[in-house]
């Protein structure tokens, strides 16, 4: 799957375009009210972002990994929040339902998904499961021709705009083997959200906890038709999310740098430039050099998952997309610390992007898999081979 250069390349500039006429001028707007204007949302949708990983022939626009992550690249230029708004429905939320979704299923979902009519979350984590994903303890018990779902889900992303939850609960024993992913309806009774979230930065985004208190859902929702599945279905999930979240990261360490060099070249200090003092050039130095290590790992293991069997795991593949995340979202936090650092001051004042954006990666560092557990992942595949 994927679009042809020509198209793609249009595609890629109206982006481009989309992300300076209209978002970077919005920032402030999105910081003041947390929350992404109407009017921007509704040409995301026009643009096609909502849909850019689902296939053509389900109303999306076909992008491969490698020309999703260039896309996001380009979008982590600006606030986290503008891509917020579709990530859910390009990544997480979406990617269960293509790689392991009937067709009926995917007939039934993934057109409204690509328009952005639907909006949907993928609801794993609990109060009690977040890195050790395979103790989750929602439970679905059946009951007839329907599951009946109680538990709590925390901190998910776009719950309060979503339509839809791709949803992890346990409807056998313990351990990985006894989870089931279902797609369940925001609308179902029985299912209550939680406050928003108050978070160090990100304004813009959304999440909060998810209760379901005797959710019924029909058995039929469960992702492919067959229990005890699930799990495996949100690592596959995950291991393109972790790709999707390294091309964000490195994009927005551009956007770091991209401010550090032209507040250097403008804020004078004894007489000349700070850029011209060569500690300051230091910081920016090491912030390229790592910027093109992450870009570098970013597309070559992107070019490795479109180089996979579609929707099959690939122990190599997930390996390497834990080195990319673990990396690349490492780095922005440092590109990001330096960024402050050469701003001095002014760094720290909200006035100043470098504040904000300081702030808002930090975030990349724990969600889809904390740093250290992908440094499990890479380890448990080294010593396993």
């Amino acid at each position: 799957m994927a679009l042809d250069q020509e198209s793609f390349a249009l595609l890629r500039a109206s982006v481009q375009r989309f992300i300076d006429e209209r978002l970077k001028p919005a920032e402030d707007t999105l910081e003041e009210i947390d929350d992404v204007p109407a009017d921007i949302v509704a040409d995301m949708k026009e643009m096609g972002l909502f849909g850019i990983s689902i296939p053509e022939n389900y109303g999306g626009i076909g992008l491969s990994m490698s020309q999703e992550c260039d896309v996001v690249y380009d979008l982590g230029h600006t606030a986290f929040a503008f891509r917020s708004v579709f990530g859910t429905n390009v990544g997480i939320g979406s990617q269960g339902i293509l790689m392991d979704g009937t067709e009926a299923q995917k007939q039934a979902y993934l057109p409204k998904i690509a328009s952005g009519e639907l909006i949907i979350s993928f609801a794993l984590t609990e109060p009690n499961a977040g890195s050790d994903a395979a103790s989750l303890q929602t439970r679905a018990e059946l009951d007839g021709d329907h599951y009946v779902i109680n538990g709590t889900k925390r901190f998910i992303t776009n719950a309060p705009r979503a339509g839809a939850f791709t949803l992890m609960a346990r409807t056998g024993g313990a351990g990985a083997s006894g989870i089931s992913s279902f797609i369940v309806p925001a609308d179902t009774p029985g299912i209550s959200l939680g406050k928003p979230d108050k978070k160090m930065g990100q304004r813009g985004t959304k999440t909060c906890d998810v209760v379901l208190e005797n959710a019924r859902v029909p058995a039929a929702n469960i992702i492919g038709g067959v229990p005890g599945v699930g799990f495996k279905t949100a690592m596959k999930v995950l291991d393109r999310g972790r790709l999707h979240l390294s091309a964000l990261a490195c994009g927005m360490a551009h956007r770091l740098i991209t401010d550090a060099v032209a507040y250097a070249k403008e804020r004078k200090q004894f007489g000349k430039p700070i850029g011209d003092f060569q500690l300051i050039q230091g910081m920016l130095a090491d912030s390229q050099a790592e910027l093109y290590a992450g870009l570098s790992m970013m597309r070559d293991c992107a070019q490795r998952y479109d180089a996979k069997p579609a929707g099959k795991s690939d122990p190599e593949v997930s390996m390497l997309a834990s080195c990319t995340k673990m990396f690349c979202t490492e780095m922005v936090g440092r590109i990001a610390d330096r960024a402050v650092q050469i701003h001095g001051g002014a760094g720290y004042i909200a006035e100043y992007k470098a504040e904000r954006f300081y702030r808002d990666v930090r975030l990349l560092r724990l969600y889809e898999g904390t740093t250290q557990i992908q440094q499990l992942i890479i380890a448990k595949h080294l010593l396993r081979d």
